[in-house]
């Protein structure tokens, strides 16, 4: 039975797990254990292949229907900005080479269309487990999700997690993208899931339908029977198991604090960040299309620090012609003129791309054929996109990176493809910023380690700190195993980034910083005093942020700074971090 567990946890018990949606409620739990979806597994004859073939085409019409309806719901309850993110599920739909992969199966190998569906999607979805982007590895959970609808769209089973029968905190293994999209809020205010990452489409769901939520508890189902009454801590990524009355007692006060400061952040929208000794650092945002451009201004951010071009081609699951590149690049910056855009060049592997892009499996994706170096293998595609971006460029406030540089070289091929782009479009008449800015991300050691003679090539650094960590402490961080070596304030991270940002001012460069570590608040008064010259996050990071630099003194972040330098652990430089804001900003660490 779902709500069956045998060691539950007792009253008072705090399971930790991932904040993904902020927000604090209080309910009954209801329990969903990873039974697994029964799928029938039978041959067929010659004569019943006909029948099961109809059976699927009318799955997938039932299904189609259903994600549109889905689409509708969320336009009209969050405002239509993440309904893109089901488009993703509209396209494996239509991916013949995976439906007609399910033809094959009950055609040659006689099963019925619901084991046919679950083969090739469990196929389909390990092929793509095994890319070296994260954020391809997590595209995984829409497949199944959208397998899994079929097969119950077959079967005429429906999910548990789209029944909840009154309100409820729901406490799942894992929830798929389009089951948190089909929730009521009215019945659903709030779930914990044992799996998932904070940049699954499950989470970013759960926030825009403003739903508190928590993922990656590993045994959060273990530890809650349902009718347990439950808290959710959304902010800092805490379950508590039938809470004390000391505990209610305590969230009570913190709600009263978290209300004040959630007040204080929204007048900053149209304010600096400047630390209260005079000292500036612009606070941009990372996108990923035009649907973002609302939140951008939203929270205040100066403009796009980064541009995620790579979804566009994800969403169409083609090649995106230079035309419809031209025209979302464009738009882009014609909105946000006159702050400051930079797009960054495509940055996947060609595996996920499209059929167009034909790339043998690789045995080490993180280290294989993908961003600049597919972009270089495949010229007449690189040479579109940077044509679409420079025609964006028309606008003056264009700026132009290419990722996973690791020497000079590599920029130099880069820009000697760029200059006959630009005589490309100078023979077509094409109006552009001769002058665009070109930078590079720093996001693999070798490009830190050579960044004076890479200086010479071009007008900007952008550190990528996601890839610097794993490829400087090689770690996976998605992988559960050795997710908990992933440091950021690693003692070689971090002399990383002050060589980086040396390098940068030494060559009459700035810099700005794009990775995670940029929307952490606890470690901002570290940017700061590492004299980065610009920090690019979501855009929703961007309030919190920009308090703690108008709170905390260019000085004091100097000297915090120098003492994180001289730390001889990632511990250290932490509670060093939390000493210091516990004196700035100690409301912050309410928050965090």
């Amino acid at each position: 039975m779902d709500s069956y567990v045998p060691e539950p946890a007792p009253a008072g018990a705090v399971v930790y797990g991932i904040g993904v949606s902020p927000g604090v409620v209080i309910g009954p739990a209801y329990v969903i254990l990873d039974a697994g979806l029964d799928v029938p597994d039978r041959g067929i004859g010659e004569g019943d292949v006909p029948r099961e073939i109809v059976r699927l085409e009318q799955a997938l019409i039932r299904t189609r229907q259903q994600i549109r309806e889905i689409q509708k719901s969320l336009e009209n309850r969050s405002g239509g900005e993440h309904t893109s993110i089901l488009d993703v599920h509209l396209m494996v739909l239509d991916d013949r080479s995976l439906i007609e992969d399910v033809v094959g199966e009950i055609r040659l190998r006689r099963r019925n269309a619901e084991a046919s569906v679950k083969s090739v999607c469990e196929k389909h979805a390990s092929l793509l487990a095994g890319v070296g982007d994260e954020y391809l590895r997590e595209r995984v959970a829409d497949i199944r999700d959208v397998g899994r609808r079929v097969i119950r769209n077959l079967s005429g089973e429906r999910s548990k997690a789209e029944d909840v029968p009154h309100r409820h905190i729901v406490v799942a293994h894992d929830l798929a993208p389009s089951e948190t999209a089909s929730m009521r809020k009215d019945l659903v205010i709030g779930f914990a899931t044992d799996m998932g990452s904070p940049t699954s489409h499950t989470a970013v769901m759960a926030r825009a339908l403003e739903i508190p939520a928590i993922v990656g508890m590993k045994d959060v189902t273990r530890k809650v029977r349902t009718g347990d009454e439950v808290l959710i801590d959304g902010n800092k990524g805490v379950l508590i198991v039938r809470p004390t009355p000391g505990q209610l007692e305590e969230y009570g006060r913190m709600a009263e604090v978290r209300r004040t400061i959630e007040h204080d952040l929204s007048g900053l929208r149209d304010l600096p960040a400047v630390t209260t000794d005079g000292h500036g650092i612009p606070l941009s945002a990372n996108v990923e299309g035009v649907e973002e451009i609302p939140a951008v201004r939203q929270y205040g951010a100066e403009g796009v620090g980064l541009f995620r071009t790579e979804y566009l081609f994800i969403a169409r699951h083609q090649i995106v012609s230079e035309e419809e590149q031209a025209r979302v690049y464009g738009e882009t910056a014609r909105r946000l003129a006159p702050a400051p855009v930079i797009i960054r060049t495509l940055d996947i592997g060609g595996d996920k791309l499209a059929t167009e892009i034909p790339m043998a499996p690789e045995m080490n994706p993180f280290l294989g054929c993908r961003s600049i170096r597919l972009s270089f293998l495949y010229p007449d595609f690189f040479k579109a996109q940077l044509r679409a971006i420079l025609r964006a460029s028309r606008h003056r406030n264009v700026k132009l990176m290419y990722p996973m540089i690791s020497g000079a070289e590599e920029v130099k091929m880069a820009n000697e493809m760029l200059r006959s782009a630009k005589d490309d479009l100078k023979a077509r008449g094409e109006e552009f910023d001769p002058d665009m800015e070109v930078g590079v991300m720093l996001e693999i050691p070798s490009a830190v380690l050579t960044a004076d003679i890479i200086a010479e090539h071009v007008d900007f650094f952008s550190i990528g700190t996601n890839d610097l960590v794993q490829y400087t402490l090689a770690v996976d961080r998605v992988n559960e195993k050795v997710a908990y070596l992933y440091e950021p304030t690693h003692p070689a991270v971090l002399k990383l980034i002050r060589e980086a940002v040396a390098a940068a001012h030494r060559n009459g460069l700035w810099i700005g910083l794009c990775g995670e570590m940029a929307a952490m608040p606890l470690l901002t008064p570290l940017l700061v005093g590492l004299e980065l010259d610009e920090l690019s996050m979501a855009p929703s990071a961007v309030p919190l942020v920009k308090d703690v630099i108008r709170k905390v003194s260019f000085a004091d972040a100097r000297r915090f700074t120098a003492a994180a330098m001289a730390s001889r652990s990632a511990g250290e430089v932490i509670r060093h971090a939390r000493e210091l804001m516990q004196g700035v900003a100690p409301e912050i660490l309410e928050l965090i």
